[in-house]
């Protein structure tokens, strides 16, 4: 049986990378040189090296669900720039989201079922 799913993201910075997790109170849980485990909890993100990527072409993205977007985007707006078209908004299908895009590229919204 499926007990969870984990993303597996490019990174291409690695240091980038990991500060930019941090900022979002994730750990690194292990870190392998070409590869990382990223903790929030007991939630795992997985960060493969991937030196060719070009950010500004990228079309890598995740969704997470959070409990509090509210202060989750009073955190965020602290610590990250949030995405220019992504501020935080309701959407006509039922979610509350906003988005930042990470050092690679990589887009992750940040959502709430109302």
């Amino acid at each position: 049986m499926i007990e969870a799913i984990v993303s597996k993201l490019p990174f291409i910075d690695k240091q980038k990378t990991i500060d930019f997790y941090k900022a979002l109170d994730f750990s690194v849980a292990s870190d392998f040189g070409d590869y990382l485990i990223a903790k929030y909890g007991q939630l795992e993100m997985h960060f493969f090296f991937f030196p060719s990527l070009e950010p500004a072409k990228s079309d890598f993205m995740i969704y997470l669900r959070v409990d509090d977007i509210d202060v989750m985007y009073q955190s965020v707006q602290q610590k990250l720039p949030i995405h220019p078209n992504g501020k935080l908004e309701t959407k006509s299908w039922g979610q509350r989201e906003f988005s930042l895009i990470d050092p690679n590229g990589t887009l992750l919204t940040f959502g709430q079922s109302l």
